[in-house]
């Protein structure tokens, strides 16, 4: 072209284009009316006259393409990758019909409306190629058209099929196609009562789930937006599964590449949202956990996690240490704030039973598991270790034997704990409710301090004393001949048809290991006394100086055990 460029177009503020007015603005009726402004403005017409074009959708790249659509006469090859691009570049510029016939617009039109032809790979890179100005596709309703389209494709079953309405109508518009997800073919499986295998979490995902992926979290934000599925109205449990499949795949990326933080967070509550409107009917209770972990990584609302937790503390019997061992936040290797709550719920969901369930002696049993294995922790505080200890009834126990083997872990991993702390830890222990075997051993264990092992040994004794005349009472009348006994059970077998033999034969079994346990503890009873006597005897040999034994025993002897 002979012609100087008489037009300099500054792009965003960092690129510079020199064109020729005539050409330009017989295509665009923006560009148009600003040269006419700067005409009118500039008294000189030898300088080339200098516009400057400020959030122009694709920067240069997008603007030279303008170009050469241009200056080939209105020609330009469209294809789904170049076609937001040029669509958003032709509204912001207004190339439509009443500056020039056929214009980029109206070509852009006609082939968005023949989108329903497209493969599923197609709809897709055109998505996504709205992502570097996703306000602009936005605001031209193009994005929508495209998500639209993309979710007829996955009601349609296959990538490569397009929708039975699609067929025979290629003019349909965006508003043809319903973006509720009734419509999409999802309501019947999020209203079903029974949950299929394949919709639990662990199941396999949907075809299209790895390919959605690859999408910003602002497009998948906008996708559930135009499916009326963000935030609390998130009824849909493909939805929920794809959500968490989505944030799944977020977490592994690199830090640099997934910088939309907000974004994410937003999709995690409106995946929890999901989560506890089924609940347990389709997320089993490590299922929950898995959910957790997700969610926890990107970052979830208070009270969408208070929501998570409830749901999960309600189904805590169901829990297995596995789960329960979720990364603390820095102030420890396990997250026991966590579990605390999770207990809290737990048990403030029985305290209307009467009795204690067998869900809470699960519950129980699983804590002890637990207390033991984050006792090694050497950040876990005292005062955390008992709260955990101490956050179920008395009651979810029958045996305390769990409880004093996580202490004594406890205790071997914090050899530091002064005499104070080590006896405050005790407090967690029912004496009653230890077996002979673990008092016994924790008569023996030195990290114990001294006054709570003869405080469980006293304990013990009471209790087998309780038992013992009990014992004594249900023996046979030694002056009865064995004779007599015979027919004594004979008949009473007789009366009751039921074998009544058989349960004074178990009976005479338990008297005769209540006899033998309440020997063995006699004898270990009679241990500790020497063991005491010795370091009674010990201390008195250093008190002639000052009577410092006098008064670290405070002057009175030792609780009479046997």
């Amino acid at each position: 072209m002979n012609e100087l460029c008489d037009l300099k177009v500054h792009i965003n503020g960092h690129h510079t284009l020199h064109l020729h007015q005539s050409i330009m603005c017989a295509f665009s009726g923006r560009l148009r009316t600003m040269v006419k402004q700067e005409n009118k403005k500039k008294a000189s017409r030898k300088e080339a006259l200098s516009i400057k074009l400020g959030d122009f959708p694709g920067g240069a790249e997008g603007f030279e393409l303008v170009a050469r659509f241009c200056y080939n006469n209105g020609r330009v090859l469209l294809c789904p990758t170049n076609l937001p691009l040029l669509h958003c570049a032709a509204v912001f510029l207004e190339m439509n019909e009443e500056v020039c016939a056929c214009n980029l617009l109206a070509q852009a039109e006609a082939f968005v409306n023949g989108l329903y032809y497209w493969t599923w790979s197609d709809v897709l890179t055109a998505v996504k190629s709205c992502e570097p100005f996703a306000a602009a596709a936005d605001a031209s309703g193009l994005l929508e058209r495209l998500i639209s389209a993309l979710f007829s494709k996955i009601t349609a079953g296959s990538p490569e099929m397009p929708t039975a309405a699609g067929v025979g109508t290629p003019n349909r518009s965006s508003s043809s196609c319903s973006s509720s997800p009734d419509t999409l073919g999802f309501a019947r499986s999020s209203s079903s009562t029974k949950t299929p295998e394949s919709m639990r979490p662990c199941a396999g995902r949907e075809w299209w789930f790895d390919d959605m992926t690859s999408l910003s979290p602002h497009t998948i934000e906008k996708v559930m937006r135009v499916l009326g599925c963000y935030g609390i109205e998130n009824k849909n449990l493909i939805l929920t599964r794809f959500l968490l499949h989505y944030l799944r795949s977020a977490t592994r990326r690199p830090p640099a590449i997934c910088k939309d933080n907000g974004a994410l967070t937003g999709l995690a509550d409106t995946a929890v949202h999901g989560v506890a409107l089924v609940g347990g009917t389709a997320f089993s209770c490590r299922g929950l956990f898995w959910v957790l972990r997700i969610v926890s990584a990107v970052g979830i609302s208070r009270e969408c996690r208070h929501k998570l937790e409830r749901l999960m503390g309600l189904m805590l019997d169901q829990a297995t240490l596995d789960d329960l061992l979720v990364s603390g936040d820095g102030g420890g290797v396990y997250d026991v704030n966590l579990v605390m709550r999770l207990v809290r719920v737990f048990v403030g969901s029985e305290e209307e039973a009467e009795a204690p369930s067998q869900r809470m002696k699960k519950v129980g049993r699983l804590i002890d598991k637990y207390l033991g294995e984050i006792s090694p922790d050497h950040a876990l505080k005292v005062s955390k270790f008992l709260a955990v200890a101490e956050s179920l009834p008395d009651s979810a126990r029958d045996c305390y034997d769990g409880v004093y083997r996580a202490l004594d872990i406890y205790l071997e991993s914090h050899p530091a704990l002064s005499l104070e702390e080590r006896t405050a830890l005790c407090r967690c222990l029912n004496y009653e409710k230890l077996t002979l075997e673990a008092c016994k051993d924790l008569a023996k264990n030195r990290r114990i301090p001294p006054g709570v092992a003869v405080q469980a040994l006293a304990s013990q004794q009471c209790k087998l004393q309780i038992s013992k005349p009990t014992a004594v009472a249900a023996r046979p009348d030694p002056s009865r001949t064995p004779r007599r006994v015979s027919r004594a059970r004979s008949s009473s077998v007789d009366m009751d048809g039921s074998g009544g033999g058989d349960e004074k034969e178990l009976l005479r079994l338990n008297l005769q290991r209540m006899q033998s346990r309440v020997v063995e503890l006699e004898r270990a009873c009679k241990e500790m006394k020497g063991q005491m006597s010795k370091m009674a005897k010990g201390s008195k040999s250093f008190s002639f100086g000052g009577g410092a034994a006098c008064h670290q025993t405070g002057g009175r002897g030792l609780p009479r055990l046997c």
